[in-house]
């Protein structure tokens, strides 16, 4: 996910792959805490991820403000 294609999309889609992808990241995280984690370069990702569409919601946000 690049944050390019991110600013394309409207502040409701942001906002709902936000959400799934933090619902991924509990599972993830309970199963690494289990030692049944099979890959966990994901981990890394989805938080890398989690952040980039944190950044484009709060230049939006700033941009609105500024």
């Amino acid at each position: 996910m690049k944050a390019d294609d991110i600013r394309e999309w409207d502040a409701t889609e942001i906002e709902a792959r936000l959400k799934e992808l933090k619902e991924e990241q509990f599972r993830l995280r309970f199963q690494a805490s289990m030692m049944e984690l099979e890959n966990p370069t994901l981990l890394r990702n989805i938080r890398r991820d989690i952040a980039r569409l944190k950044t484009v919601l709060r230049e939006r946000e700033l941009a609105q403000n500024g």
